[in-house]
């Protein structure tokens, strides 16, 4: 069946009939590929459809890709149902059609890249927390995200109240730091300004008894030095070290973490890999010996829940779960709703085996900041 574009009225409601009826047919020839096609896998063919198309159906297939991962049910189940998937985000008519064909004639082989591999949907994940339904309940906040300080939409007084939402105990605001002026990053001056909002917020009634803790993305450079004078960082509840520059060397990295992690200045390394989805593979190390350095010095390692980074991947949390180091789960919420991205990073550490007890998150506040000073006495 074709599907013209039309301009009319008239063509545009037989175009929604004709529409219509293909998502009936398909539905009836659906249920048998439910187990098939998932929306990991569409999320691949989209990209890889992407990759032939040209603009404009290019930019909506590579969104549509990305966005799949966001997607709250199977677009094969929603499409069973006989429901339009343009209910789904980044979905319009063009792409729907795409879907549907998908779904009633999978393909017979989907070879993924390295650049879009290992990376969980949202069904994925809740799929993987009702394993284990009080995992998700239990996490005690959420130790990265971003304000308006930096590159993010909310205010430290909005995230303390979307996190209030969440019953977090505390959260770290981690706007980025000076070195990476494309991101809007705050200089120390700037830092101690950020400190009176936060008491501010902390002393008010948006948080609900959510603790704001004050923190910074500090931004490495390849030899693991920060861009910020330590004396400030010293006054700060936590730090996490991240990696901005020089993320597609292909050749061993090993060097460049280990000095990160012997940075005195840094207790939790975040998005350890860089990685992006459909954009950057990200770096390699001998990831044993990172994390059994980590492990050493009682430092963290993040596991990034923004889904397009989710960083660090199952495979390589399943080498740190085996050398003892601790994890760190954060966000990297950038605007109040993206709290809830939680779920990549508590999934992620749950389907590697992680126990709560090596991770930062299952703290209790004070705990937390305990292990911030004995990591810094010994650092």
């Amino acid at each position: 069946m074709q599907f013209d574009v039309r301009n009319t009225a008239g063509e545009q409601s037989t175009r929604t009939t004709e529409l219509s009826r293909w998502i009936r047919f398909t539905a009836r020839n659906i249920r048998c590929y439910s187990a098939v096609i998932d929306n990991s896998t569409i999320a691949e063919l989209l990209a890889q459809e992407g990759e032939a198309a040209t603009f404009p159906k290019q930019k909506a297939l590579r969104r549509a890709a990305r966005r799949a991962f966001l997607w709250e049910v199977e677009a094969t189940d929603l499409a069973s149902t006989g429901q339009a998937l343009t209910e789904l985000i980044g979905v319009g008519p063009f792409i729907e059609r795409t879907i549907l064909d998908w779904i009633a004639r999978p393909p017979s082989k989907i070879e993924i890249p390295p650049t879009r591999s290992g990376f969980l949907t949202l069904t994925q994940a809740r799929r993987e927390l009702a394993k284990q339904p009080k995992w998700l309940q239990s996490i005690k906040g959420d130790l990265q995200m971003h304000s308006t300080w930096s590159d993010g939409s909310g205010s430290i007084a909005e995230m303390a109240e979307a996190a209030a939402e969440r019953h977090y105990d505390y959260i770290a605001i981690t706007d980025h730091s000076k070195g990476l002026k494309i991101a809007g990053g705050i200089d120390e001056k700037q830092l101690a300004q950020q400190a009176a909002e936060i008491r501010a917020v902390n002393s008010g009634s948006t948080s609900n008894g959510t603790t704001v803790l004050r923190s910074v993305e500090l931004n490495l450079n390849p030899q693991g030095q920060g861009d910020m004078d330590p004396a400030s960082l010293r006054k700060l509840d936590i730090v996490l070290g991240c990696f901005h520059s020089s993320l597609r060397k292909s050749e061993d990295q090993t060097e460049r973490y280990l000095a990160a992690l012997q940075n005195p200045d840094v207790q939790i390394l975040g998005h350890p890999r860089g990685r992006i989805y459909n954009f950057r593979l990200g770096l390699t190390a001998d990831w044993k010996t990172v994390f059994g350095l980590a492990a050493k010095l009682d430092k963290a390692v993040e596991i990034d829940g923004y889904p397009d980074r989710q960083d660090l991947s199952i495979d390589l949390l399943r080498i740190a779960k085996k050398t003892g180091c601790k994890i760190s789960l954060g966000t990297d919420s950038h605007g109040p709703s993206q709290l809830r991205f939680m779920e990549f990073s508590a999934a992620a550490a749950l389907s590697a085996g992680i126990t709560p007890k090596n991770i930062l998150n299952f703290m209790p506040k004070e705990k937390l900041l305990a292990w911030v000073d004995s990591v810094r006495l010994h650092g």
